[in-house]
């Protein structure tokens, strides 16, 4: 994931990315590059090259005689994201069992520790992960130590699953039950069962896309 901010462009582009993921730029609203520039205190070309790497993360979208808009979040979008970020994330889970340290897992359940302390899971309200290494899901998906894996999953599709995760799928009934089925999932990769581990990651995925795709009806 583009995490490290070494230039302007780096800058704009992250400060734009967590904007659209969370909201504060609506779906589907039409990016004035004029005011961004303004905004961001960058040049048009700048702004640009923030913009092209935000359409590679597929957050935003270029249609002729349209200009550029913001993606929105629609249920034929949910079905194939989320077909591919099953298939991906559970092979992720499997491959974890058997490449993840000792440590490493230690690590994840110290995570999950945290987000049971310092969160409302408990009583169902909500379930907020940061991005990057405070993210559960991203954390199995770095232990699977396959490159081109955590390429396509933490780099071209990790915040267009974020923005379905923030906006829609991170508060309600399901908080708790999804906390208790990442439990199962690290321990699933403790036991070294990578087929087990594999399986409740893809029940996991469908049900909180199941529960994103009820929030749209």
């Amino acid at each position: 994931m583009e995490n490290e901010v070494k230039t302007a462009s780096d800058k704009v582009f992250v400060d734009i990315r967590q904007a659209i993921v969370e909201g504060e730029i609506a779906q589907g609203s039409k990016i004035s590059e004029p005011e961004l520039s303004k905004k961001h205190q960058v040049s048009r070309a700048t702004l640009r090259e923030a913009l092209n790497r935000l359409e590679s993360c597929h957050l935003i979208e270029r249609k002729a005689n349209v200009g550029c808009r913001v993606i929105s979040l629609t249920p034929e979008k949910l079905d194939e994201i989320y077909q591919v970020r099953s298939a991906l994330e559970g092979l992720a889970c499997r491959l974890a069992a058997t490449n993840m340290t000792d440590d490493e897992i230690n690590q994840v359940k110290a995570l999950l520790d945290d987000h049971l302390s310092t969160q409302r899971v408990r009583q169902g309200e909500s379930y907020y992960q940061e991005e990057g290494d405070l993210d559960f899901h991203y954390r199995i998906i770095k232990g699977s130590k396959n490159s081109h894996l955590i390429n396509l999953l933490c780099n071209e599709l990790y915040q267009l699953v974020r923005m379905y995760r923030v906006q829609m799928g991170m508060n309600g009934p399901r908080v708790s039950k999804a906390f208790d089925e990442h439990l199962a999932i690290i321990n699933a990769i403790a036991a070294r069962d990578g087929e087990l581990a594999e399986l409740l990651m893809k029940r996991h995925i469908a049900a909180s896309g199941n529960n994103i795709e009820r929030k749209f009806k």
